[in-house]
């Protein structure tokens, strides 16, 4: 591992190199918040696959690109002076001093869900005029994001169950909605109701310490991987799937099984 100075050293190369592109690179020179966002939100979801295929060789390239992205936002903002990079480093450590008064002042806690209350109320007390828990989750976040980020965030000020049966309970009520209004055939009701299947769903996962993102995508994966031996197996027998029965390809999908858990 490098030392601190080789690091940061590191870090100031990374910042005379920015300072060049856009001084003398026609696309960096272009380039916009605007013009960054999508591909930042491009970048971060690479990261967060090779996080999940856990390839470290992969994570510290992605993370080089995001940490690109950071200094280039940093570098339009000390252009049009409304900030720097140093301004954006002391804002986020003032905020982590802040937010940590267990670490920094003389607040006690006894255990890791304290510290989320605590950092959810110091939030609210930052002010920049929010009046709701709630209004710090971002309103383009993908839906099962989202759902987890509100729930999280109403249990860090107390509202929340207090047993993983409980939640089951309301899981089995909400399954119990959507099959009544299924059996009405009202679909805007259906889609209500699936919706609520769906939250009460990925909140128990929290009561079980399950990521419900991590968790589908680990499903995903494994039907994609089940499917193309699906495709590969038929092939090697010169079959099409457009060709054969169900019951044909539910026996190359049993046998993936033994290969894809």
């Amino acid at each position: 591992m490098h030392t601190r100075e080789q690091q940061l050293q590191a870090f100031g190369r990374l910042l005379d190199i920015m300072d060049e592109l856009r001084e003398k690179c026609p696309w960096d020179k272009k380039q916009t918040f605007q013009s960054l966002r999508h591909l930042t939100i491009e970048e971060t979801y690479e990261l967060g696959d090779a996080i999940l295929n856990n390839d470290f060789d992969e994570i510290k390239k992605e993370l080089g690109d995001v940490l690109l992205h950071i200094v280039f936002y940093a570098k339009i903002g000390s252009e049009t002076n409304h900030f720097d990079i140093a301004d954006v480093t002391n804002a986020i450590s003032e905020k982590l001093i802040y937010r940590h008064p267990h670490i920094y002042g003389d607040v006690e806690v006894k255990d890791e869900e304290e510290v989320k209350q605590n950092w959810e109320q110091l939030k609210l007390k930052e002010g920049k005029g929010k009046d709701s828990v709630l209004e710090g989750v971002p309103k383009s976040l993908p839906a099962m994001v989202k759902a987890n980020r509100i729930q999280d965030k109403v249990t860090a000020v107390g509202f929340d169950w207090e047993k993983p049966e409980q939640v089951w309970e309301k899981v089995q009520e909400e399954l119990a909605e959507l099959n009544a209004e299924i059996a009405k055939g009202n679909t805007d009701n259906i889609e209500s109701e699936f919706g609520d299947v769906l939250f009460s769903m990925i909140n128990y996962a929290r009561f079980i310490n399950v990521n419900p993102e991590n968790a589908l995508e680990r499903t995903n994966k494994k039907f994609i991987n089940r499917f193309q031996y699906l495709e590969t197996e038929a092939k090697k027998v010169n079959k099409s799937l457009h060709d054969m029965s169900l019951e044909e390809m539910d026996v190359f999908w049993n046998a993936s099984k033994k290969h894809f858990k």
